[in-house]
């Protein structure tokens, strides 16, 4: 096996532990800090059903966003749905045989990936040149949306112009998977495309990405606004 699968490899198995240990102990962290305060984001719903389904719909939809920003909601929302598309695509270089349904869904999410580019480069140019984005948007706010630019470009120059070996990346990514790795492909343009999503993997649990997780556990949204009709004792009130 050459220097450089060992390596890939290696870099691979880090990046999963750095990625799923790191999202795990940041949304530990958020679950279990107390809630002094009862803060439902009004108007909220007074059941626990009733917080399920307001944040399945919003969830779905974008709800909140698309109440306080339709501009900003365009761009957001069509790069998620764009996102779950292109998941969904890869899905089929980690399993084999590959379903039925992910062989027919190809082309749709093939067409959605080409579009990936359009959505990030809506948001930047909305940071930079709109004031009040412009003044609360930090250097990793610009990192992450170049990062998730760079993914995609590359993704469509392995697809569109520089074509991989397909059959030897699936193996690659199945012995991976299977803690047992084969031969990389050694194509430059797959080699870069690989380097920036392990770069994503890594970065990921510390950036404002991880707000897909972090979103949930948020007690604006978690709470139940029922603070005339239950006591809502504050964790610390006998420190």
């Amino acid at each position: 096996m050459s220097a450089l699968t060992l390596f890939y490899a290696g870099l691979s198995y880090l990046c999963a532990a750095v990625f799923f240990g790191g999202l795990a102990y940041k949304l530990a962290g958020y679950a279990l800090t107390p809630n002094p305060l009862k803060i439902p984001l009004t108007p909220q719903a007074t059941t626990a059903a009733g917080v399920v389904k307001r944040n399945i719909v919003g969830l779905v939809v974008f709800r909140a966003l698309f109440g306080g920003e339709r501009w900003t909601w365009i761009g957001g929302y069509s790069l998620h749905v764009i996102f779950i598309f292109v998941f969904i695509r890869h899905i089929r270089l980690f399993i084999n045989p590959v379903p039925e349904f992910l062989i027919n869904i190809q082309p749709p999410a093939l067409l959605f990936a080409m579009l990936l580019p359009l959505p990030i480069v809506y948001l930047f140019a909305r940071r930079v040149y709109v004031d009040r984005y412009r003044h609360i948007s930090s250097g990793a706010d610009y990192f992450a949306l170049v990062l998730l630019l760079l993914i995609g470009l590359s993704g469509l120059t392995l697809k569109f112009l520089s074509h991989s070996d397909l059959a030897g990346v699936k193996e690659f990514l199945l012995g991976i998977l299977l803690l047992s790795p084969v031969e990389m492909p050694a194509h430059p343009a797959f080699l870069l495309h690989f380097s920036l999503v392990l770069l994503l993997g890594f970065y990921f649990p510390f950036s404002k990405l991880i707000h897909s997780g972090g979103w949930a556990l948020s007690p604006t949204v978690t709470q139940i606004d029922d603070s005339r009709e239950k006591r809502h004792v504050n964790p610390w009130g006998g420190r």
